[in-house]
């Protein structure tokens, strides 16, 4: 039977075509990250739960395969003139780090109050640091006036095909190497990730539930799914910075037709996961790579019977970019 991500693949920006054309294209850069398992959180959630550690990808987050496969997919006299993007965190580092493996130059705008261990990595990867202020339109505006000034390619954070084409190997990894998966929990911000892994996945399987993980301070894509219409929020409040972003226009048509639900999760339930991660997983999470968990251990989504058959559940641990001081205030929070 022919899957609704199959059918109606002409209006998204990527399919699974492209999506395991990326993943040919990326082979040689990205690693082939481990899936864990832990008896203890498997007696927690009442499921056995399959973690997807992004943390462990190169740049210490899913984005590289993203950013990789919009690089390489340049023809040279594309790349000849680099690459520019906005961002606070792991897609600034992941571009960085896949232009300077194709050597071409990274101009990567970041806002004043991105973490300064997301910075950090930027520098490291050879990026080109240009400040800008925290509010979306200074970062787009500076953003732009580097493409004007460089003539370098603009890399969009996620609204991008060929970003969620990278994003969606990551489906392709997860249901050959547990092939019993029946549901997929994913972090939401700009949406790339999840409609990568829902386009990807549900063309395997039609029938896998994908079930979005989003932060109460800044729940927008639950909002929009809510009003049938993207809706962008004046602010927002949450400790996962990586996921402070809106969907864009290419990932809304994902989110609305193929993520099942949206699970809502507050910040004390997040900083509990990554304390389970850290404690039982032995693995250091950032917030925004741990909401997958909080999810599938929040009250919301175990007494919600319309998901009482998720049995096989993958969460993916979407990245460790985590600034320690801020880790060990957030955990001590919790005492």
């Amino acid at each position: 039977m022919e899957s609704k991500a199959q059918a109606s693949s002409n209006a998204y920006a990527a399919d699974i075509s492209s999506i395991k054309a990326a993943q040919e294209r990326i082979s040689l850069y990205v690693h082939k990250t481990p899936v864990l398992s832990s008896e203890t959180l498997n007696s927690l959630s009442e499921r056995n739960l399959y973690l997807k550690c992004e943390c462990f990808q190169k740049g210490g987050a899913f984005k590289f395969r993203g950013a990789c496969n919009a690089v390489f997919s340049l023809t040279d006299d594309e790349a000849a003139k680099g690459v520019v993007t906005h961002s606070s965190g792991n897609h600034a580092a992941a571009l960085a780090l896949a232009a300077k493996l194709r050597g071409i130059p990274a101009h990567i705008v970041i806002p004043k109050n991105a973490p300064k261990c997301k910075v950090e990595n930027v520098i490291r990867y050879g990026g080109q640091v240009i400040w800008s202020e925290a509010r979306l339109q200074s970062r787009e505006e500076v953003a732009a006036k580097v493409v004007q000034d460089t003539g370098a390619v603009l890399i969009h954070p996620y609204n991008d095909g060929r970003i969620i084409s990278g994003q969606g190997t990551i489906s392709l990894e997860l249901l050959e190497q547990i092939p019993q998966i029946d549901t997929i929990i994913v972090p939401v911000s700009g949406g790339g990730l999840i409609s990568g892994v829902a386009l990807a996945a549900k063309s395997i399987n039609p029938a896998i539930r994908i079930l979005a993980a989003e932060p109460k301070g800044a729940d927008d894509a639950a909002r929009s799914k809510k009003a049938g219409a993207i809706v962008t929020l004046p602010e927002t409040n949450t400790i996962a910075d990586g996921l402070r972003a809106s969907l864009g226009s290419l990932t809304w048509p994902v989110v609305r037709d193929l993520v099942d639900d949206i699970i809502v999760v507050d910040d004390k339930e997040i900083i509990e996961a990554m304390r389970l991660c850290y404690e039982i997983l032995k693995v250091a999470v950032e917030p925004s790579g741990a909401i997958g968990l909080a999810a599938v251990l929040s009250s919301g989504f175990r007494n919600n019977h319309s998901w009482k058959e998720c049995k096989n559940v993958g969460i993916i641990l979407s990245g460790g970019n985590v600034d320690l001081n801020v880790m060990w205030e957030s955990l001590n929070k919790l005492v």
